[in-house]
């Protein structure tokens, strides 16, 4: 009877220990298979906010940076080119010159310069017909666009016209404005892309890319 006891307590303890080591061994395996579901360094990179300092770049100068894996272009505008962006003749050609489709982040910025201060235009710099990536033309009635082109940005792939606001010209390819990223001004010459004042609008989203 003894030896049968010792029999049993034996077995439970086997039978125990065996339940821990599974279980370790299964938790131990999730461990890869977990961490592989979490966001790579490189992916939370492309999406974390960046910041710009505009006071280097010149009035009339365009730069481009990258923010959740897209360009983005950071335009100061001159006096001229902000003045430009009221002209009658202009505001009659866009599709949205009030910006009333949802391309921009915040009702802060749909307004005729599209942006938080006039000078500073922030826009992703992909044509929202099929993902091209347009080319700044700044120039005046050049030839190869004609003698109603005011500036702005011009996509090679199929001849759809933006403004120096990033608004569409009517009867484009493209049917929307370029988006605006959620954005704000951390000091009086540096700007954060990528969330508002408040750090949300981190995954904002425009109706078309």
């Amino acid at each position: 009877m003894q030896t049968e006891n010792i029999d049993m307590r034996r077995r439970r303890f086997l039978t125990a220990a065996t339940a821990v080591i599974g279980a370790g061994g299964l938790a131990a395996a999730s461990i890869p298979f977990i961490g592989s579901m979490n966001p790579s360094a490189k992916v939370a990179a492309a999406s974390a906010p960046i910041e710009v300092d505009v006071d280097r770049i010149e009035p009339g100068a365009l730069i481009t940076v990258l923010w959740r894996g897209r360009p983005v272009w950071v335009l100061h505008r001159t006096p001229e080119q902000v003045a430009r962006l009221h002209d009658e003749k202009l505001q009659a050609r866009l599709r949205d010159p009030d910006s009333r489709e949802p391309q921009q982040f915040s009702d802060q910025v749909a307004n005729w310069h599209r942006s938080l201060r006039p000078e500073v235009l922030i826009v992703v710099a992909i044509c929202t017909h099929l993902g091209c990536v347009p080319t700044y033309r700044p120039d005046l009635q050049p030839a190869d666009l004609g003698p109603e082109w005011f500036g702005g940005f011009y996509c090679p792939c199929h001849g759809s016209r933006y403004d120096l606001a990033g608004r569409v010209y009517k009867f484009m390819p493209a049917p929307l404005n370029l988006p605006v990223p959620p954005y704000f001004f951390v000091s009086k010459t540096t700007v954060r892309i990528g969330e508002t004042t408040d750090g949300g609008e981190r995954n904002w989203s425009p109706k078309v890319w």
